[in-house]
């Protein structure tokens, strides 16, 4: 029985998004690893990356927690909906990030076990690094 992303499947994330980036010849990332509370289970950097990665990875992992969607729907909603984010945003006290990058975290019966945040290239590849490091730790990965 799965009960949450361990620490070990949280460091086999972030070092599989760092691999994807690395063959993708993307910019330094930054990677954040929620649990399904929103507590951080693991943060990394790439050398090179800015300092504000850790808030921006963040915010696209609390944003998909707090929603209980991926950021990537929250960009669309945002497009459809702009006030109700900001009010959902002004609620999480700005740490929501309504960009690609935002990918919930699932065990193989759709349980909710967290999010994984990344930042650093364009949103999409952001994205495409979390979703290689989820896969990579056995579990599925959840844009929508």
């Amino acid at each position: 029985m799965t009960i949450g992303i361990t620490l070990e499947q949280a460091r086999v994330i972030v070092a599989n998004a760092f691999s994807k980036a690395d063959r993708e010849g993307l910019k330094p990332l930054a990677v954040v690893v929620l649990d399904a509370g929103g507590h951080t289970t693991a943060f990394e950097r790439q050398d090179g990356a800015s300092a504000m990665r850790f808030k921006i990875a963040h915010g696209k992992a609390h944003g998909a927690i707090a929603m209980g969607l991926g950021s990537r729907a929250l960009y669309e909603r945002v497009q459809k909906q702009a006030f109700f984010l900001d009010a959902m945003n002004a609620l999480a006290d700005g740490a929501l990030v309504p960009v690609p990058g935002g990918v919930l975290v699932r065990d193989d019966k759709g349980k909710l076990l967290g999010a994984v945040g990344v930042t650093g290239d364009n949103s999409d590849n952001d994205e495409m690094c979390a979703v290689a490091g989820i896969e990579a730790a056995g579990l599925v990965a959840d844009t929508g």
